[in-house]
């Protein structure tokens, strides 16, 4: 318990015990401190299935996932300093409101479930999150939910919605089984907070990515090539200079979306499952050859984002996980594209290991040991693959009753080029969806990139012995 004291304030609010942000919280916090719209760490989203609902028992449903989720009743608070803490409330007081849109078009309610997006927390001893039970003017019903990322990411959502189906089910449905309870928020957070009050951990994660960043200083790679990067070697009269501006003086963003039909997507899955290596080691050969392509450099750089959710409780309590690093990837044209697939598995994996490392930490490191004008990057672009989808282990017994999920944009984003991979509820195709500054990035040069990242990965699964650079010619 005297070590406890060092990290955890001994200190309480409205008689619940408080607590610190966690290094992900403090990462949302990081870029939300610079950003206009506070918006931009709304995650909004729809799920309805295509059958009758019992209103009054899914808002029970509702109000149960709640009490069963320490980290859907987070709320947050600031000192006489202006530093920002956390603590979990018994109870979220707030109506489950109901909103029947059958009497206008699908654009229509779609625009009003995107306006609720865009409608940023109180944050301060509030709620967090806010749902509505839905009836959608396609004969589908369900809940749109509306959560501040510093209590949720996409995992945490998906398995939220999933805790309200299986209590809605259970209720409804004589052989669905009632759902095991959620692991606790809390157990988690101190486990974290312990990494970060100067653990053994935490000082051998240091040491990994201060090694990785000293190594050598990476380059920035353009979308459609290096115009940005001579830009600012230009305006800095520094014709060395490796990172550039990515981002515009807007941070309105848009949200472009390209699906890949089932078939296709089966056979990258097919491929990633046979050569042992994930989705997301595919996909970033296809980005980091892309970028290859459109700069000719060998060593390119891009953020990806890491879910921290490997046991079973991690999965199951809820919260923001996410860390993001940058992964830079150097490989020759002579490399086969099975060998670099390969070589990013075991990257990957490192990093992996050593992901519960602060990531702001580590981009403050960075900026020391290579002081670049301020706004200047190496990454032109994030990446998340969000493998968990509502159907694993569980919703099998809800049979073919068809379920549609979307995802609305909150409007803001201070990255030029946000991409999250997602699986279709119809058909498991592929969703690539691109969130990006309006001003930094147009849809058309993103259907540049989408279409030559399929190409780029079908042709690699198709002929993984080939090398990367018969690859790029072919395409």
């Amino acid at each position: 318990m005297e070590r406890e004291k060092g990290y955890f304030m001994m200190r309480k609010r409205k008689g619940y015990d408080v607590y610190p942000l966690t290094a992900a919280q403090k990462f949302h916090f990081f870029y939300l401190d610079y950003c206009p719209n506070k918006a931009v760490v709304n995650i909004g989203t729809s799920l309805t299935i295509e059958t009758e609902l019992d209103f009054e028992v899914l808002k029970t449903s509702i109000l149960k996932a709640y009490e069963r989720s320490e980290s859907m009743r987070l709320q947050f608070a600031k000192d006489k300093e202006g530093v920002w803490y956390q603590y979990v409330v018994d109870e979220v007081k707030q109506e489950i409101e109901y909103m029947d849109f059958s009497g206008v078009t699908m654009e229509e309610a779609e625009e009003t479930m995107k306006k609720w997006t865009q409608v940023p927390f109180k944050r301060e001893d509030s709620p967090m999150s806010r749902m509505v039970m839905i009836k959608t003017p396609d004969g589908f019903s369900g809940v749109y939910l509306l959560a501040d990322h510093l209590i949720m990411d996409a995992q945490s959502l998906i398995c939220f919605l999933k805790d309200i189906i299986e209590l809605y089910s259970s209720r409804m449905y004589e052989n669905v089984p009632y759902p095991k309870d959620m692991s606790s928020y809390l157990e988690q957070l101190k486990k974290d907070l312990s990494y970060e009050a100067g653990s053994k951990a935490r000082e051998k994660d240091e040491a990994f990515f201060r090694s990785l960043i000293e190594s050598s200083e990476p380059i920035y790679n353009g979308i459609d090539g290096t115009a940005k990067l001579e830009m600012e070697r230009d305006r800095q009269g520094k014709p060395s200079l490796r990172a550039a501006v990515n981002v515009s003086d807007s941070v309105e963003s848009d949200l472009d979306i390209f699906h890949l039909e089932g078939e296709p997507t089966k056979r990258l899955m097919d491929f990633c499952n046979a050569q042992h290596i994930s989705l997301t080691c595919l996909l970033i050969m296809g980005l980091r050859t892309y970028f290859q392509k459109m700069n000719g450099n060998d060593d390119v750089s891009i953020n990806t984002a890491i879910a921290r959710r490997a046991t079973l409780k991690e999965k199951k309590c809820g919260g923001t996980r996410i860390h993001s690093f940058p992964f830079r990837t150097i490989i020759s044209p002579e490399k086969t594209f099975l060998d670099a697939l390969f070589e990013i598995r075991d990257r990957q994996n490192e990093l992996f290991r050593h992901a519960n490392y602060d990531p702001v930490s580590y981009f403050a490191y960075r900026s020391q040991v290579y002081p670049n004008p301020r706004g200047c990057t190496y990454e032109p672009m994030s990446l998340t693959y969000q493998p968990m989808t509502l159907k694993e282990k569980g919703l099998e017994q809800l049979g073919e009753i068809r379920y549609k999920t979307k995802w609305y944009p909150n409007g803001a984003t201070t990255q030029a080029m946000y991409l999250t991979v997602m699986h279709r509820p119809e058909d498991n195709g592929l969703d690539f969806n691109f969130e990006h500054q309006v001003k930094a990035i147009s849809r058309k040069q993103l259907e540049y990139l989408y279409y030559y990242l399929c190409k780029i990965m079908f042709k690699g699964v198709e002929n993984p012995n080939l090398s990367v650079g018969d690859i790029l010619k072919l395409i």
